[in-house]
């Protein structure tokens, strides 16, 4: 009997490989490339990972957790060897405390270092702590002698909304507290398959994907939702929904106008959506709110109105395009009905002058 190998535990072949194509078509590489990345997957050796949780609601870990169809929960937790965890692990406590100093101590320089939520600085990190220890100590301990870094998280990646004004725990993103290069995967929540490709990325290559100058995976934060949004030809002939449950919004028109701020936002929300059935917010009716990009929480707000003017380039940009495409549009489609029509006149005209002229030869 064929030996099942032990990433693939509980999975089906079937479930396995449509991970693995997933995670590939995520990654933005060719579908020759699923096999390669299958093996790395099976004949890898599973990486030690220490997760951190600090301030933060565990939604990251949560969504990872409800990815069900396939299992891609179990796929990650089997593809790393999970050696500390707060919410997954058995342990508590002193026991669970000890796990991680064997930890550290075990896979020094080799492990990855995964960190769920923001860090708390002012008056010495006090109002975030983990075992009467601070948050920014147990960070600074476990993420400089880590093999890599990974902030999971909006709140991890840019300090989230622990971070927005007034900011009284002095919350900042864990690379404001190392001085090493950190992965950032943020949204809120982000999707598990942009974390699950990264990490497959590193297996299969044996280095990071592309980075934009944020440190994001360019393949999942690489272009704006605007730019793949499925409402975006309403928005480019002027269809709008002025409020929520207007027959606009029944259509499924543009939400621009009550605050989507998708124009500024980077993400493969559009196409690599959420809950195992193809949900995303603006599939469900809600503008998005701009949660992968830095200081969200106050440069998006408030959330239901028009872009904030920092966002409107010189010249004029998104805001005043927005408000003018409607008209533009049906100036544009006017423009072309009568350079049709002009052109078939003269192509009668032409037509006529022609027969005309071999009438006199004849």
């Amino acid at each position: 009997m064929a030996r099942i190998p032990p990433i693939r535990m509980g999975l089906s072949r079937r479930d396995f490989l449509k991970i693995c194509t997933i995670a590939t078509a995520t990654m933005g590489l060719p579908v020759e490339m699923v096999e390669k990345v299958a093996a790395a997957v099976e004949s890898s050796e599973r990486p030690p990972v220490v997760w951190l949780h600090f301030m933060e609601c565990t939604g990251c870990t949560e969504s990872l957790l409800r990815s069900s169809h396939p299992p891609l929960a179990r796929l990650i937790l089997e593809l790393i060897s999970l050696e500390y965890h707060e919410t997954l692990m058995a342990g508590a406590g002193e026991q669970a405390e000890e796990a991680l100093k064997e930890a550290l101590k075990k896979y020094k320089g080799r492990y990855i270092c995964v960190v769920e939520g923001a860090v708390s600085t002012k008056d010495g990190g006090i109002y975030c702590q983990i075992g009467g220890r601070p948050a920014i100590e147990i960070l600074r301990e476990v993420g400089e002698e880590a093999g890599m870094v990974i902030a999971i998280g909006t709140c991890a990646s840019f300090g989230g909304v622990q971070a927005a004004a007034p900011n009284p725990t002095g919350a900042v993103k864990v690379s404001q507290v190392l001085s090493r290069p950190v992965i950032n995967i943020p949204g809120c929540p982000p999707n598990p398959y942009n974390f699950l490709s990264t990490v497959l990325y590193i297996l299969t290559f044996g280095h990071p994907p592309e980075l934009d100058d944020l440190s994001r995976p360019k393949f999942a934060y690489g272009r704006r939702i605007h730019d793949q949004c499925p409402r975006r030809p309403h928005f480019d002939e002027g269809r709008f929904v002025e409020s929520f449950g207007d027959p606009a919004h029944q259509q499924g028109y543009c939400l621009y106008k009550v605050g989507c701020k998708g124009p500024v936002t980077y993400s493969n929300c559009p196409v690599q959506r959420f809950c195992d059935v193809g949900t995303w917010p603006i599939g469900s009716g809600h503008p998005c709110i701009g949660c992968t990009e830095p200081s969200f929480w106050d440069r998006m707000s408030p959330f239901y109105e028009h872009l904030p003017k920092i966002y409107i380039p010189a010249g004029g940009g998104i805001r005043v395009e927005a408000e003018k495409v409607g008209r533009v549009a049906v100036g544009a489609a006017a423009a072309v009905v009568a350079a049709h029509a002009t052109i078939g006149a003269a192509k009668k005209v032409l037509k006529s002058i022609s027969g005309k002229e071999k009438d006199q030869e004849e």
